[in-house]
Formats: C-alpha cells, structure tokens, sequence
C-alpha cells in the first residue's frame, strides 16, 4: 500500500521538503499514519519570507473577512471532530475521548478568537495639556514563529495560531517533528477557509534545522515557543539578543496538596486524572502528591486499588484509560526516572512495568511511588510520563513549603473542605494556575494560561491576555 506523502505549505503553495518521515502510531507500531516532508533551513526562511510579504495586507485586512475565515476554520474544525480526533489519537496515543476533547477544544479556540478580531479595541483619553486628544491602540508585531509540541498537536497549535491571524499578525508554524499529521490538517483547513497566500506558513522537520532558522531571523518579530526548559532558555537568549519578542511554555513539577480533611474520592480523581490520564503527558500534570500525615496512608492504599482498575491499551480501544507513551525516547526516559526513584530510596508501590498489548506499542503502566521526599530527582525534575510520587507532609504549612518548593511554577492544587486552607492556598502557592478540588491538568480556553519561575516566560498564552504577546501598544496624541 502507497504511503501517503503530505507537504509543506509555504507562499500558498504546497511544496516537497529536503527529506521525508514517518508518522507512526504508538499504539500500533504497525500503523503507518502518513508520510511528512521535511523542511530544511532554506525552506523555513523561504517561508519566513512569504510571511514578511503578506504581512502588509493582512495587518490592515477587513476585519469582518478575517473574522469569517476563522469562524469558517472552527466550523470546519468542530464538524470534524471525530474524524481528526481519531488522527489524534493514532499519531500521539491520547484515549480517543480525549483526543476528540482536544479537537472540540481547538475549535472553539478559533471560534472564540473570530469574535475577538470583532472586540479588539483600544483606549481614548484627554491629554493633561487642553486641546489634545490621546488614543491607545495595538497593532499587529509582525512575522510570528511558533514551535509547537508533540503532546497537544491541535490545541496548541490552534491557541498560538487563532490570536496570531485574529491579531494581524502572518505566521510561520514548526509542529513537534514526531506529531505532524494534526498541525497540517489544522492548516489545510485554514488555507481552504480562504486564508491569503503567505499568512499561514506550514514548515515540519526538525527544531535544530527548522526551528533555529524561525528563531535566527531577523524577519520573526515574535516567537512563541512550547516545550522543554533546557531548549526554551537557548530561544529566548537569541530571540532576545536580536531584539525579538518571546513567549515560553516549558513544563512544570505540580503538586497536588491533599489534606487530613478532604474527600478521599474527590483527593483520587484529582490524583488520577491529573498524574496519569493524556499518559501523565502533560506540563500540568500533577507529578508531586504531596498528602498530609491523617490522610497519608488512605489516600496510598486507595491510590493503588483505583490505579490497578485502570485499563492501559490501544488509544483507539474502547474503555481504554491510558493510551501508550508516544514514543520509545519518552518510554525510556520514563523506565530511567522509575529506575532513578528506586535507587534513591522511594518505593515503588504500583507499576512502572512495560506491558505487552495485543497490537506492538509503547505500554507502561502507571507508576506510584511512596515514601518519597521532595530532594529527590523525581520530585524535582520533570519526567513527563505516568509516573507521580507521594510525599508525606505534616500538616497544612508544610505542605504548603513542599509545593512552593520547586523551581517550576505553572500550576497547583489543593483538595480540603476547608475554606480557610483553601483561600490562603490560592493566595500563597507560587504557581500561575490554582485548582481548589479538581485535577491540576484542566483548563479553559478563554482565560490566560501560563506560570511562574522555570515554568513560562514572557505575556499569558490564551483568552483576551493573548493579545499581550501579539500586538504591540501605540499612543498617539491628536491636536486640532
């Protein structure tokens, strides 16, 4: 059977890349999704160059037009749903609930995005000095890169691409090379939707050669970037050093505060959801249980009984809970840190064992660990994987210093009936996003993600605060 080969799309123009790869189903090993182009340097600046042409027309482009082809993308988008999320789901091995969540998601990130382009607004206000008017406004940056990665393939992409366009701004997007297939659906849609040649440029290949080229030009005003501490530090030190403007998403360390008081099933469904579903793939993921000493031994117990009930396999099986690692440098990464728990002393309670499915895939079942303390390398470092550690706390203050001690800050979560504990968590957790009883991995579409210290970097991502990263403030003072 003909693997089918999908392109670039740069200049309105689909176009072979330097080299070709393969996109595999995780969990079928035997399921070829496609064949993708890759880019190499040339072809990212050839498509930096489209943008730059572009950005001229469509900076001033009429505001209900480029309203309509958004709404145009998010109905094409939602109507699809379970088709793509159905691709979703084979190219990363997100559950297909979930992945079809994700798409549903995606959508309406565009749909809430061509009622902005209609909102976007500005300020008028009277001068100190008579007769002079002062009018703020915001104006499109430019030439916008965006480097995405593999763990959200839709949503991500389209909640740095909608406020991109929504804004004036023309884009160059570089998809996580190991998850192409929803980012080229994603901007097929928007060419059809009547998007003008060079707006949206589509350049898959590998971040060392694609992505350095985004980030080196002089032509990118903007890059927003998703994805690892260590690569995210190397953008903005270049990105700034020529003056560009920068955005970073890069991970989290979250803790899950439990107390004496809570809910053991609300405290076990927060857990679950947040450490292990999406395959603990995610920079919300709750990774640090931190349970304090009354509700310690319950909430273990507990914890293995309920993980032992859930069902790893194929993405696209029915009933599944947990699809498979994406692929086999994430799966050896994971046994590596289940290993490096081990030897530093924590106890394995449940899991961390490669499993055998009836299809060839990367199957690991959820690790556990116990007497865990906060020193350690995984309760420290990210792992990005279904592996979460209990740390035992006292009580509610030394909970709280275990949470804040980290040099991640992107989201927390406290589960208690008490008010009081709750009110002082929001107001002391040194993270950007805060859940009173439920799962730290969750969020809504239309109001600001992101974090503190190692998380993020540079304005919130998503909702009206968007428009912090991809415009820039004007004032103009008018005389008669």
């Amino acid at each position: 059977m003909t693997t089918q080969l999908f392109k670039n799309y740069i200049g309105g123009e689909w176009v072979a890349g330097a080299g070709t790869s393969i996109n595999r189903n995780p969990s079928d090993l035997g399921d070829v999704i496609g064949e993708y182009a890759q880019a190499d340097a040339a072809q990212a600046r050839q498509a930096i160059a489209a943008a730059k042409a572009a950005f001229p027309a469509w900076s001033v482009f009429p505001i209900q037009e480029r309203s309509n082809i958004l709404e145009r993308a998010a109905a094409e988008i939602l109507r699809r749903q379970e088709e793509l999320g159905r691709l979703l789901a084979r190219e990363e091995g997100k559950t297909l609930p979930e992945a079809i969540g994700e798409v549903g998601r995606a959508g309406h990130i565009f749909r809430f995005f061509a009622g902005e382009v209609l909102r976007h607004g500005g300020e008028t206000l009277p001068s100190v000095r008579p007769g002079i008017d002062i009018e703020i406004s915001r104006e499109p940056l430019g030439v916008i890169g965006l480097i995405t990665p593999w763990n959200f393939p839709i949503a991500i992409p389209a909640w740095k691409i909608a406020p991109a366009l929504a804004y004036g701004n023309t884009v160059v997007l570089k998809p996580a090379d190991l998850v192409p297939g929803c980012a080229w659906e994603l901007v097929d849609i928007l060419q059809r939707a009547g998007l003008p040649a060079g707006v949206l440029n589509l350049v898959m290949g590998r971040g060392s050669v694609v992505g350095e080229a985004i980030v080196d030009s002089k032509d990118v005003a903007g890059v927003s970037f998703t994805g690892s501490v260590e690569t995210g530090r190397g953008i903005a030190a270049k990105v700034v050093s020529r003056m560009g403007k920068i955005q970073l998403e890069m991970g989290g360390k979250n803790p899950l505060v439990v107390l004496d008081d809570a809910d053991l099933d609300v405290a076990l469904n927060a857990a679950i959801q947040g450490a292990y579903f999406s395959t603990g793939q995610r920079c919300t993921a709750s990774s640090r249980l931190i349970v304090t000493a009354g509700m310690h031994d319950r909430f273990v117990a507990a914890m293995a009984q309920r993980l032992a009930a859930l069902k790893v396999d194929d993405a696209l099986a029915q009933g599944t809970d947990i699809g498979p690692v994406v692929d086999q440098n994430q799966l050896d990464t994971d046994l590596a840190y289940i290993g490096i728990g081990q030897r530093e002393g924590a106890r394995l309670a449940f899991g961390g064992e490669l499993l055998e499915r009836q299809k060839k895939g990367f199957y690991l079942s959820p690790a556990l660990f116990t007497d865990a303390d906060n020193t350690m390398r995984i309760s420290q470092e990210e792992v990005f994987g279904p592996v979460a550690a209990v740390i035992k706390a006292q009580d509610y203050d030394e909970a709280l210093a275990l949470a804040n001690d980290t040099e991640f800050g992107l989201c927390s979560g406290i589960v208690t009936t008490s008010l009081k504990h709750a009110s002082h968590f929001k107001r002391h957790s040194q993270a950007g996003m805060v859940m009173v009883n439920l799962p730290t991995a969750g969020i809504d579409y239309h109001v600001p993600f992101g974090g503190r210290k190692g998380s993020s970097y540079g304005p919130r991502e998503q909702g009206r605060h968007a428009a912090e990263f991809y415009t820039s403030i004007k004032t103009s003072y008018i005389a008669p």
